[in-house]
C-alpha cells in the first residue's frame, strides 16, 4: 500500500528541492515540531537516503516560553526517531532589536547558518508554507514594505531551500496524522498579540468569506510572479554599491528610485537594522537624504542605527544623543541579510509613532518621528 495523498505530495516536493544535491550530500531540516516542519521532517528521512543524500535536523530553542528546552529535546528526540543523523539542538539568546519576532528570526538564521557550516550541509530546508507565503504578503502590504514583501519568501536563497511554498497547511497536517506524527501547538501561532496570528485567524478568513475561496493562492501567486523582477533589480542594485563605505549623493542621485532605495536600504541592513523592522517609510526618508534634502541632520533607524548627509555622503553610524549626529561617516559592523522569513511570533504591526527606533522629536514628530536632528544647514 503506497503513502496517502498527503504525505505523497510532501515527499514530492521534497525530491523537487533536493534533485540537483549530489550523492552523500547532508541535508539538515529546521524543525520546531510544529505540523509544517515534521511532515517536511518525515519527508526528508523518506527521500534522502532514496537519493543517495544523509538526512539531518536542527531545532533552535529560543528560550522565550517556559520549558523551551525541554520541548527542544523532545523534538530531538523525534527526529531521532525518524532516523536522522545528526540531530542538533541548538540554544539561542534573543536579544531586542527590532522587536521580539526580527530579533527571534536573527538569532534562528544566525544559528542555523553556523550548524550548516560546521556540519557541511549542503542545504538547510524549511517548512514555509503556501498559507505562511500568503500571510507574509498580507503583513507586507500591511506594513507598506513595498515589492519586496509582495515577492514574498525566496524558495531558495543561499543554503536555504523551502520545498512546501506549493502545498497549503491543511496538507501537512495531514500528513503528519496519516504516518502517526504529533505535531506541537506553539501558543503563539494563536496569540491574538501578534500581527500573524490575526492574519492568519481573522484576516486570511474574513478575506475568503468576502471575496470566495482561493485569496491564499492568489496572493502566493502574485509573490511568485514578482520574485523573478525583484531578484532582477536586487542584482543591479548590488552592483551600485562598491564596498561598505558612505554612499555618495552625486552618485545616488543618478540612480532610478527603483534601484536607488534598493541600494540604501541594503545599506542600512549592511550597518546593522533588523531587516524585518525597516520599513519602506524609513526607506523614504533615507531617500530624502538624496532628493529631497532640507539641512535635516540625521535620521534614526531601527537597532540603533543612526544615518546622516555629511560633505556629500550618505553615512551610516551608531546612533550617539538624540542632539548630535554621527561622528564620522563609516558603517557599523555587517547585519544579517534579510531571508523574509515567516514567523508565528510575527510583531505587531506598530501605528507611526511605534518602537522601531523612531521617536518624535525634531522635524520627523509630524510624520512618525524619525529622530530627525532639528538643526538645518548647509551639507557638511
Amino acid at each position: 500500500m503506497g503513502p496517502t495523498p498527503a504525505v505523497a505530495a510532501v515527499r514530492r516536493a521534497v525530491r523537487g528541492c533536493v534533485g540537483d544535491l549530489g550523492a552523500g550530500a547532508l541535508v539538515l531540516t529546521a524543525c520546531s515540531g510544529g505540523a509544517d516542519s515534521l511532515a517536511l521532517a518525515a519527508a526528508v528521512a523518506f527521500v534522502a537516503p532514496r537519493r543517495g543524500l544523509r538526512a539531518g535536523g536542527v531545532t533552535v530553542d529560543h528560550g522565550l516560553q517556559p520549558g523551551s528546552a525541554e520541548r527542544a529535546a523532545a523534538v530531538a528526540a523525534e527526529l531521532t526517531r525518524l532516523g536522522m543523523d545528526p540531530v542538533l539542538s541548538v540554544p539561542v539568546a534573543v536579544g531586542s532589536a527590532g522587536g521580539p519576532e526580527a530579533a527571534a528570526r536573527a538569532a534562528r538564521y544566525r544559528a542555523l547558518a553556523t550548524v550548516a557550516a560546521d556540519t557541511r550541509a549542503a542545504a538547510v530546508l524549511l517548512g514555509h508554507t503556501l498559507d505562511d507565503q500568503a500571510e507574509t504578503v498580507l503583513l507586507g502590504l500591511a506594513r507598506g514594505s513595498g515589492p519586496r514583501s509582495l515577492a514574498g519568501m525566496p524558495a531558495s536563497r543561499g543554503v536555504f531551500r523551502r520545498p512546501l511554498l506549493g502545498l497549503r497547511r491543511p496538507v501537512t497536517r495531514a500528513a503528519c496524522a496519516d504516518q502517526g506524527l504529533r505535531p506541537w501547538e506553539d501558543p503563539h501561532n494563536r496569540d491574538r498579540r501578534f500581527a500573524r496570528a490575526r492574519v492568519r485567524h481573522e484576516a486570511l478568513p474574513a478575506l475568503e468569506a468576502a471575496l470566495g475561496p482561493g485569496v491564499a493562492e492568489a496572493l502566493a501567486r502574485t509573490a511568485a510572479q514578482l520574485h523573478a523582477d525583484a531578484e532582477f533589480l536586487e542584482s543591479i542594485s548590488a552592483g551600485c554599491r562598491a564596498g561598505s563605505g558612505p554612499l555618495a549623493v552625486a552618485s545616488l542621485s543618478g540612480l532610478p528610485a527603483a534601484i536607488r532605495t534598493r541600494v540604501l536600504r541594503d545599506a542600512a541592513i549592511a550597518a546593522g537594522c533588523p531587516p524585518g523592522a525597516l520599513t519602506a517609510r524609513h526607506v523614504g526618508w533615507l531617500e530624502e537624504l538624496i532628493t529631497g534634502y532640507r539641512g535635516q541632520r540625521w535620521i534614526d533607524l531601527p537597532g540603533g542605527v543612526r544615518a546622516a548627509r555629511r560633505g556629500g555622503e550618505v553615512c551610516f553610524a551608531a546612533a550617539q544623543s538624540e542632539h548630535r549626529p554621527p561622528a564620522a561617516c563609516a558603517h557599523s559592523a555587517a547585519g544579517d541579510a534579510s531571508l523574509d522569513d515567516a514567523s508565528p511570533m510575527e510583531a505587531p504591526v506598530r501605528d507611526e509613532r511605534g518602537a522601531d527606533g523612531r521617536g518624535g522629536h525634531g522635524i520627523g514628530a509630524q510624520r512618525g518621528a524619525d529622530h530627525r536632528g532639528t538643526a538645518a544647514g548647509a551639507d557638511r
